[in-house]
């Protein structure tokens, strides 16, 4: 009997594409939890995952065939860090 004839998600541990989490929610809707991209690497051509021991850990709710390295991720990634960097600035 599988979780999904219980009506459960299905959760999977994951090495491919740097997923370490994966949890089916419904269909196409998926909780991932994949490794943040290194920051030194986010502006190249060819993004690096951190080290999942690192602890930086994306908590990610959407379609699960998202892709932690695709344009969509660095995109997001990169407006976390210059929204950080802007709380840094305003509370000077």
């Amino acid at each position: 009997l599988s979780l999904a004839a219980l009506g459960l998600p299905s959760l999977s541990v994951w090495g491919a594409e740097g997923i370490i989490y994966k949890a089916a929610v419904s269909a196409n809707y998926c909780h991932l939890k994949f490794p943040a991209i290194r920051e030194e690497t986010l502006y190249t051509k060819s993004p690096v995952l951190k080290d999942s021991r690192d602890g930086d850990i994306v908590d990610f709710y959407g379609p699960c065939d998202h892709d932690p390295l695709g344009q969509e991720e660095v995109r997001r990634q990169k407006a976390d860090i210059i929204r950080d960097q802007n709380r840094r600035t305003g509370d000077r």
